[in-house]
């Protein structure tokens, strides 16, 4: 069984789960033949080339970051081009609502992969965010400290300062064996 890990992480988020993941599959006896990481602002040539060297595996891993309910540009461009390929998603998310809301945006985000492309399984997981998102919910409440939305949104920034945690990376891992080896 081979295995390739594109991955696209803003703040280290995905970069962690996908640690994670690349661990607990290579202690199963899982080789990858392909690794990379994808910018954000990826132009076609170089999603071309990560996908080349990612259909060289059995099954495609690719993680991504959560901004507005579903992936960066480039990511959904290597989706759409993993023609043939079992493909298994990974995420990380600010907010970790519930699994309907993970489910909504994998929904999102497998909408880009290719038409003959498989969807093998996915997870998702709530991520830390940023200090300056924190200022602009602290910044929101000051303006109108009733509130209740901007509230929810700071408290979130808190539920989220810890995550992933030991817990979210071995679900993940999990999830990915589940997927790839049928464990």
């Amino acid at each position: 069984m081979t295995c390739s890990l594109v991955v696209n992480s803003k703040s280290g988020n995905t970069r962690m789960v996908s640690g994670a993941i690349k661990r607990a599959l290579q202690a199963a006896g899982v080789e990858f033949v392909h690794a990379a990481a994808l910018s954000d602002d990826a132009d076609a040539d170089q999603v071309a080339l990560e996908a080349q060297g990612a259909c060289a595996a059995d099954t495609v891993l690719v993680g991504f970051w959560c901004d507005k309910g579903t992936c960066s540009s480039s990511v959904a461009a290597l989706l759409s081009v993993l023609h043939g390929k079992r493909v298994f998603l990974f995420g990380t998310c600010g907010f970790g609502a519930s699994e309907e809301y993970f489910r909504q945006i994998i929904d999102r985000v497998s909408s880009n992969l290719a038409e003959d492309a498989e969807l093998a399984g996915w997870a998702m997981c709530q991520g830390k965010m940023g200090p300056a998102v924190k200022q602009r919910y602290e910044a929101m409440l000051e303006q109108e400290p009733e509130n209740a939305r901007y509230k929810m949104l700071l408290d979130n920034w808190f539920a989220a300062k810890d995550h992933p945690t030991k817990e979210d990376l071995d679900n993940m891992a999990a999830a990915a064996k589940k997927a790839v080896l049928g464990e």
